[in-house]
Formats: C-alpha cells, sequence, structure tokens
C-alpha cells in the first residue's frame, strides 16, 4: 500500500473523530448536544416515533423552535408556541389540539432540535437490550476472525513468485535444516 493509500484514510478517520468531538459529543460526555429518542405522536408529522432527535443547547429559545425539556418523569419534546423566558415557555405537540400543562424555563430545556435521523431511535432501542446487544457483538467477532483469515489467505496466495526464482526450482523460502536441492546451473 502506498504512503497516501495510508495517510488519505487516517487523515479522514482524524477529521470525523474532530468534527463528531466539536459538533456531536454528548452532553454526559461534556459535549454540545444530546441525543433524545422520540416517543409517541405527538410531534407528527415533524417527527414520529422512533425519530432520533439531536438536540443542541442555545443561548435564547423562541415561537416556532422544537425543544427538547425536563418534566416530570423524562424528557419531552414539543414546539414553543409562546409565553417567555421569564414566566416559561408555552409548548405544544404539532398532533395535539392544545398546549401542554408544563412551562419550561430555558434552565429546564435541554437544547433545540438541530437535526433528526428517522427510525434511528428504534435500532438504538435494540442495542440496549442485552441480549440482542450479545448477539450484535457476536455477529460481529465472528466476521472479524472469518474475515481476517481471508485476508490473510488471500495475501498469501497472491504474492507472486519472480520470473528467475520460479526458473530456479520455485525460489520460495526454505525451511530451516532443507537440503538445496538445486543444480548449479
Amino acid at each position: 500500500m502506498t504512503i497516501a493509500g495510508r495517510v488519505v484514510p487516517a487523515i479522514v478517520f482524524l477529521a470525523a473523530v474532530v468534527l463528531w468531538f466539536l459538533l456531536l459529543r454528548p452532553d454526559f460526555l461534556g459535549g454540545p448536544a444530546s441525543y433524545i429518542m422520540v416517543s409517541g405522536t405527538s410531534m407528527e408529522p415533524a417527527m414520529h416515533h422512533g425519530d432520533l432527535a439531536l438536540v443542541r443547547k442555545q443561548g435564547s429559545y423562541g415561537k416556532g423552535d422544537i425543544v427538547a425539556f425536563r418534566a416530570e418523569g423524562g424528557i419531552v419534546i414539543h414546539r414553543i408556541v409562546g409565553g417567555t423566558a421569564e414566566e416559561g415557555f408555552l409548548v405544544q405537540g404539532d398532533n395535539k389540539e392544545a398546549a401542554d400543562a408544563w412551562r419550561p424555563r430555558p434552565e429546564n430545556i435541554v437544547g433545540e432540535m438541530w437535526f433528526r435521523v428517522p427510525r434511528a431511535g428504534l435500532f438504538l432501542a435494540l442495542l440496549r437490550q442485552p441480549l440482542r446487544l450479545a448477539a450484535l457483538a457476536g455477529v460481529l467477532g465472528a466476521l472479524s476472525v472469518l474475515t481476517a483469515g481471508t485476508a490473510r489467505s488471500a495475501a498469501r496466495t497472491a504474492t507472486p513468485q519472480s520470473a528467475p526464482a520460479a526458473a530456479n526450482g520455485g525460489g520460495g523460502r526454505r525451511l530451516p535444516g532443507a537440503k538445496d536441492r538445486r543444480r548449479p546451473g
């Protein structure tokens, strides 16, 4: 493999790690983002059950912002439809007829929705189940063992002998203690 073939992937990987660290690192690791799995239908059609919403803390919030906030029993993600930071924001699900009883203030708000990944929350929910996580780890482990063996054997068979060495009786490596049976030519 050439130097460029090794350096370019390393640079791309390093850039991805730096971007993740600066933009997507979760709040519990000191980062700017929180990940919220949408549950229920109150935010349809903007968001659906099982979507993964990435929210980021903002300096201020206003009418129209979709925010995740702490309420009794968990985190809710709804749209701000009125109110103020001082009195508490009036929030409501897009699929609801009336505003919520909660009046979150900025200190209760986890963040404003930055983007969402449709259905990604369902995949993460599967990984939170120990048996399924263990099965996935087993499959990935088996695949890595199988592909590593295949890659090594492919590398061994892909190294051709040079033409002069083949003419001299194979020219391959000799085992220790083996006699040289080639005749001087």
